[in-house]
């Protein structure tokens, strides 16, 4: 976990079903976390009809970086000559969140617990659901954001019409809540606890983006920044209904080993999950899945996966590769980078064990979430962009390099790449053949793994105080 970073509930009126959170079985002679006691899954009273499904177009971005497989890319979009602020609108908290796109409204959440639809072209205010009150400081045994609301990525589901976040909520003591909200109205069709049974809830953040597959939404969790208390990394799966048991794995590492990127598990057409993961207790003898790449089947069984043969000393001193979440490019290839500098090629198909890479090379330290065109891709270093071309053989190559202050994760629209500083509080266009700027524009200050959302020729940034609307001309 990064050690830098990291109203009231609804009343509930209808008790709708009982839901027993069970584990499922692990390959490789792992167990899952033993079946919990019965916890609530609660509807509102409104609840009870179905949303009305929005089927999505070539201008909506629904889920992190555009796709499940975390590109970032739209081939189709204008490049700028300029940037010009279209609106800017004040919110109920913070957003670290990347924004979504749907039709004409822009969805963003909030670390005030909200969930908000924004006219796409005006910034006027749809709706608002407030789910929850945000853990305050006092709540935390550590971490850097207060209060802690909805941190990871929502997801939205075109075939329920409901988009989908996790918001850490403060009853009596903090729990993550799945909400699903329908798109139209704002109404709450699915609540339900994603905590196992034996979770410390307190110990966990849930900072990486949901992904959505097959009716499942995944859900992985690390720790908070300063790596305190007892967490492990975890990912959770929960029917899309907010029906049946939730799946889950976790890290086999005795602490840490959190998964906590923001682009959050990337996906691919088969079902199957990769996930980064952050630094394990361990030091020393058998490799604990910790510093790795994890491919896990779509009931969450480990399958497969990748560690440097440093893993051991990556663990020692927080070099992990858990800082840069994984994106599946073509032929079958993951590009994988972190804390240390070191870069890896990996076969998604087969991850190779610890030393099992396809290629190492020296790059750059890494954050957050990478964009791609094919098998040229663009890294958020944190000395600022740099391109990664990789060749048939296969192998890397290191490109251009931007100035260092434009270092945020990247998206790509055309021939053009977005990518903001978070320290100067700017949002900046590059040429993507030669990293040059095209254009620059001040939106305030953001949280360092602030991402922009593209829809035809408007950029929306999410800020510390809310949302940022650029047009591109």
């Amino acid at each position: 976990m990064l050690r830098r970073e990291r109203t009231q509930f609804f009343v509930v009126l209808v008790s709708f079903l009982l839901i027993m959170l069970a584990g499922c079985s692990l390959g490789s002679g792992q167990s899952n976390t033993p079946a919990p006691t019965i916890t609530p899954m609660t509807l509102t009273p409104d609840a009870t009809g179905s949303a009305t499904a929005t089927p999505v177009s070539d201008t909506d971005w629904t889920t992190y970086h555009l796709n499940n497989a975390r590109t970032g890319y739209i081939a189709s979009a204008p490049d700028p000559q300029q940037l010009t602020r279209a609106w800017n609108v004040q919110l109920d908290g913070a957003v670290y969140a990347e924004p979504l796109v749907i039709g004409n409204r822009v969805i963003v959440v909030t670390e005030g617990d909200s969930f908000y639809a924004l006219e796409k072209s005006t910034g006027q205010v749809q709706w608002r659901t407030n789910v929850g009150t945000p853990v305050p400081r006092s709540s935390l045994p550590c971490g850097n954001i207060f209060p802690l609301g909805i941190t990871g990525t929502p997801v939205y589901d075109p075939a329920t019409g409901l988009v989908f976040a996790v918001a850490e909520v403060q009853p009596s003591s903090p729990a993550h809540i799945l909400v699903g909200v329908d798109l139209t109205t704002g109404k709450v069709r699915v609540r339900r606890s994603v905590d196992l049974a034996d979770m410390d809830a307190r110990a966990y953040q849930q900072r990486a983006a949901l992904a959505l597959s097959h009716n499942m939404i995944y859900i992985a969790y690390g720790g908070l920044a300063g790596d305190c208390s007892d967490y492990i990394g975890t990912v959770v799966a929960s029917r899309t209904d907010g029906t049946g048991s939730l799946l889950s794995f976790r890290v086999p590492t005795p602490r840490e080993g959190g998964i906590w990127a923001p682009s959050g598990p990337a996906v691919d057409s088969a079902g199957n999950i990769y996930v980064s993961v952050g630094n394990g207790e361990v030091t020393s003898g058998q490799w604990d899945k910790s510093d790795s790449i994890l491919r896990l089947s779509p009931t969450l069984q480990y399958e497969d996966g990748f560690a440097p043969t440093s893993w051991p000393q990556d663990n020692a001193s927080d070099a992990d590769l858990g800082s840069l979440g994984p994106t599946l490019l073509p032929d079958g290839l993951i590009y994988a980078d972190g804390k240390s500098g070191q870069a890896y090629l990996l076969r998604a198909s087969a991850l190779g064990g610890v030393g099992g890479q396809l290629q190492e090379k020296s790059v750059c330290a890494a954050y957050g979430g990478l964009a791609a065109i094919d098998l040229q891709i663009f890294v958020p270093c944190t000395d600022g962009l740099r391109q990664v071309i990789i060749s048939s053989a296969p192998s890397m190559n290191v490109g251009w390099h931007t100035q260092s202050q434009i270092s945020g994760s990247p998206i790509i629209g055309g021939h053009t790449i977005y990518s903001v500083d978070y320290v100067g509080g700017t949002l900046y266009a590059v040429d993507v053949s030669n990293g040059n700027v095209r254009a620059r524009l001040s939106i305030g200050p953001t949280s360092r793994f602030a991402t922009p959302t593209l829809s035809g020729n408007l950029v929306f940034v999410g800020t510390m105080s809310g949302v940022v609307a650029a047009t591109i001309s």
